[in-house]
């Protein structure tokens, strides 16, 4: 959990963000995590009373902290999409756990706070459309069996074949990448497709889960980025948006390495909503 202060710090020190643009998120409350999540599955987390089989499935154990944080960062994922729909773009520190399900939590995710984001504009009647894109490099498994039969939430899942989970979920599209793909191909792979989706689907906002596990030096990747090519992704999928005045908001998704070297990686979304956001004027 350090990495998320180590973020704050990193961005404040390198001028990519100042004290007046962060905002402090309240925790989600329970009416938005039933949205999506069943009630005995939420309480159960929170009361540390899972069974021993379903803490394995998180890999997790419940501490205090955590709980603070689960409840803290669905409340963030909210307030970024809130914030992207005002302003056009807006980036979380967190987010992006998209492994958790409706009535468990899966792969180091307890609560799907993009799902959950979903249903809460949907159901205010702030959007009518929304896209997910989850360049993670694992399948946004939970998310795409949560939206399985809600034709207003596209999701589009771009990560490696053979990593985890073992069993995949359809999104609406998928993207299955071979083992070892760098920078010039996973590019290819992603660079026609994503825009022709938002043409075809015309969300009134993405959620742009940015995982930085496509890395070369991540633990549990298998592809084979660099940093430059994590940044180029990252502009790519910010210009199709925005160009097409298409809102959207970010949050980092996973990455498995030393604190240093991941919170860079975790920065360069970052890096890339300043640049993209001065390009096209917001």
């Amino acid at each position: 959990m350090a990495k998320f202060r180590l973020l704050q710090t990193l961005l404040l020190s390198q001028g990519l963000a100042v004290p007046g643009q962060m905002h402090q998120p309240l925790p989600a409350p329970r009416r938005w995590l039933e949205l999506v999540h069943e009630r005995r599955y939420h309480q159960a987390f929170a009361r540390d009373q899972l069974s021993a089989a379903e803490q394995r499935r998180i890999g997790l154990p419940a501490t205090a902290p955590l709980v603070q944080r689960s409840w803290l960062a669905v409340g963030g994922t909210v307030l970024t999409a809130r914030l992207a729909l005002r302003h056009g773009l807006a980036c979380h520190l967190a987010g992006g756990t998209h492994h958790a399900f409706a009535d468990y939590g899966s792969g180091f995710c307890i609560f799907n706070d993009c799902a959950i984001a979903a249903r809460v504009l949907l159901a205010e009647g702030a959007v009518r459309q929304l896209m997910v894109i989850d360049l993670d490099v694992h399948q946004g498994d939970g998310t795409a069996l949560i939206f399985a039969a809600e034709p207003r939430v596209f999701t589009l899942s771009a990560h490696c074949l053979s990593n985890f989970p073992l069993h995949k979920q359809h999104s609406d599209l998928d993207l299955e990448l071979e083992d070892g793909l760098e920078d010039e191909g996973y590019l290819r792979a992603i660079g026609d497709r994503i825009p022709d989706v938002l043409d075809q689907v015309r969300p009134d906002l993405v959620l742009y889960n940015a995982g930085v596990d496509p890395h070369r030096q991540d633990r549990l990747g298998r592809l084979c980025l660099s940093s430059t090519g994590l940044l180029q992704r990252d502009r790519l999928v910010l210009d199709a948006c925005l160009r097409r005045q298409i809102p959207v908001a970010t949050v980092i998704g996973g990455g498995y390495d030393a604190l240093e070297p991941l919170v860079e990686r975790h920065s360069l979304v970052f890096r890339a909503a300043s640049e993209q956001g001065r390009l096209h004027g917001l």
